[in-house]
C-alpha cells in the first residue's frame, strides 16, 4: 500500500530527510520517533505535498504521489489527510464550520466564498462529532475549547475528508497526559474501525509502544530503527535519540492511572 524509495530532502547542503526507505503492506498503524530534528515533520509534510522533495519515491497504490500535480496533486491531499500539533482550526469560528473545512478542497470557488454548505455536508459534520464524543461543543467557537477537544476537531475535520491516510504530526506534544490518551484513543478507534492507515509522529516510547503496530525511529534524517513495539527497548530508544546511560525514558512518558482505555472509550463515547 505505502512504498517509500531513497527519499531525501535537502534545505541548502543539508539533508532534513536523508534517503529513507520503507514499505507498508497494509493499513498500519505506524507510530515515528526521534528527537526534535530528526526529519520525521519534513517526511510527513512531503507525503502530504505541503513540501517538495529533493529526490525520491513514496508510491501509494503504485502511484508516486511526489510527481502528482495540479488537480491530482490537490485529489492526493484529500486523500492524504494532516493532523497538526497546533491543531490550525480557525479559533474564532465554530466548531461545525471547522470541521466542514476539511472538504474545502473539492469545492467551488462559489461555494467557498460565501460558506455555503448543503443540509447533508453539515449533518455528516455533526455525526463524526458525535461519533468522536464532542457533538455538544459544535455551536461554540473553537478557541472555547480545551486542547484535548480542538485537537479531536481536527481530527473530525480529517475525518470529513474521507481519507485514505491520516498524518497525525505531533498530535499529543500540546496536550497534558489525560487529554494525550483520548486524543490517541481516537486515532486507534479510527484505525481500527475504518482501517485507515495512520502516520503519527511521537515524542513518548510508552505511546508508540501502547497504540502502534510498528515503530520508525529517525536520527539525523536516516531510519536507524525499523520494527514491532516490543522491539523498542531502552537500549534501543538511547540510539534513535542518541542519548547515553543517564536515558530515562520514564521522563517522557504520558501514563497516567486514570483514565485507562476503557474509561477513555466511555468518555469518546
Amino acid at each position: 500500500m505505502l512504498q517509500v524509495n531513497q527519499v531525501t530532502r535537502r534545505f541548502g547542503a543539508k539533508a532534513a530527510v536523508d534517503r529513507i526507505s520503507f514499505a507498508v503492506d497494509r493499513p498500519a498503524f505506524v507510530g515515528i520517533i526521534g528527537r526534535s530534528g530528526a526529519g520525521k515533520s519534513t517526511f510527513l509534510r512531503m507525503m502530504n505535498r505541503l513540501t517538495d522533495a529533493s529526490e525520491g519515491e513514496i508510491l501509494v497504490d503504485g502511484r508516486n504521489v511526489l510527481a502528482l500535480v495540479g488537480q491530482e496533486k490537490r485529489q492526493w491531499q484529500r486523500q492524504c489527510a494532516m493532523i497538526f500539533q497546533q491543531f490550525n482550526l480557525v479559533p474564532r469560528m465554530d466548531v461545525c464550520s471547522n470541521v466542514l473545512h476539511g472538504i474545502l478542497n473539492g469545492r467551488s470557488l462559489a461555494a467557498t466564498l460565501f460558506n455555503l454548505w448543503s443540509e447533508a455536508e453539515i449533518t455528516r459534520a455533526l455525526g463524526i462529532l458525535d461519533r468522536l464524543g464532542i457533538a455538544e461543543q459544535a455551536p461554540k467557537r473553537a478557541e472555547a475549547l480545551s486542547g484535548g477537544q480542538q485537537q479531536r476537531v481536527a481530527i473530525a475535520r480529517a475525518l470529513m475528508q474521507d481519507p485514505k491516510v491520516i498524518l497525525a504530526d505531533e498530535p499529543i506534544a500540546s496536550l497534558d497526559p489525560m487529554n494525550a490518551q483520548l486524543v490517541m484513543d481516537t486515532l486507534r478507534r479510527i484505525h481500527d474501525e475504518d482501517g485507515r492507515m495512520v502516520i503519527a509522529n511521537l515524542h513518548t516510547l510508552d505511546t508508540a509502544r501502547r497504540y502502534c503496530d510498528r515503530v520508525i525511529g529517525m536520527r539525523d534524517g536516516r531510519i536507524v530503527f525499523d520494527g514491532t513495539p516490543t522491539q523498542l527497548t531502552t537500549g534501543v530508544a538511547r540510539d534513535i535519540y542518541g542519548a547515553d546511560a543517564s536515558f530515562n525514558e520514564a521522563a517522557t512518558s504520558t501514563s497516567i492511572e486514570q483514565p485507562d482505555r476503557a474509561y477513555a472509550d466511555a468518555m469518546l463515547g
